[in-house]
């Protein structure tokens, strides 16, 4: 099991789609995802893959993820997230929609 941290950018897009009643869905679906991240990152539903246009926090060789909290919806919600700074923890860089 990992520990889940967020970036200060993440927490803030986090309580933004937790407070709009109008994405309740989508909120449902990301902390959902988030639970899958937390127990399993390469849980099949997550269809976790690299991420190449993002810079790691911490590490400039580091790697970024990308998993679909949200698939075949207009304005998906996405999950972008890189392993550490400690061990057995993920850092969520960044909860968004896909353009």
């Amino acid at each position: 099991m990992f520990d889940l941290k967020f970036t200060d950018e993440a927490k803030r897009q986090r309580e933004a789609l937790k407070a709009d009643p109008a994405r309740t869905a989508a909120w449902n679906q990301v902390k959902k995802s988030l639970g899958y991240l937390q127990t399993n990152p390469r849980h099949p539903s997550l269809n976790t893959h690299e991420y190449s246009s993002m810079s790691h926090p911490w590490d400039p060789k580091g790697k970024v993820f990308e998993a679909y909290a949200q698939n075949n919806t207009p304005s998906a919600y996405r999950v972008f997230w890189c392993y550490g700074p400690a061990k057995k923890q993920i850092t969520i860089i960044a909860i968004t929609p896909h353009p």
